[in-house]
């Protein structure tokens, strides 16, 4: 059982930065990756940033390589997702999302890899 409560979402204009926050409950054993996955109005979920628990390894989105970082902390009970260089496109709501092991991996930035999710958060962007 995993529940996920993300922070850290606001408004920042083109070029500036966020950090976002996922604070995931459930043990390492249980969590095999965190995401992170953004929707705006009227489109689909995309998949951001993704990182597994135990190993580190991470994935990004083409659009995003170069600007986000995913990141956790030691304890791997937090993840989080540094945003620079931030534009109007990447306006949205962010979920945090995690896979436990007994789901079948699809991809680190697949939507159907996941089976936890957060509330979102609100990322908006001015030009």
């Amino acid at each position: 059982q995993v529940q996920l409560v993300e922070s850290g979402g606001g408004s920042v204009q083109a070029g500036g930065s966020l950090r976002l926050s996922c604070a995931a409950s459930g043990s390492t054993t249980s969590r095999n990756a965190m995401g992170w996955f953004r929707q705006a109005p009227g489109k689909g979920r995309e998949g951001v940033a993704a990182i597994k628990t135990g190993g580190g390894s991470t994935d990004y989105a083409d659009s995003v390589k170069g600007r986000f970082t995913i990141s956790q902390n030691d304890a791997k009970d937090t993840v989080y997702l540094q945003m620079n260089s931030l534009k109007p496109e990447d306006t949205a709501m962010y979920y945090c999302a995690a896979q436990t092991r007994t789901r079948r991996w699809w991809g680190y930035l697949s939507e159907t890899t996941y089976d936890y999710w957060g509330q979102g958060t609100q990322v908006t962007v001015s030009s």
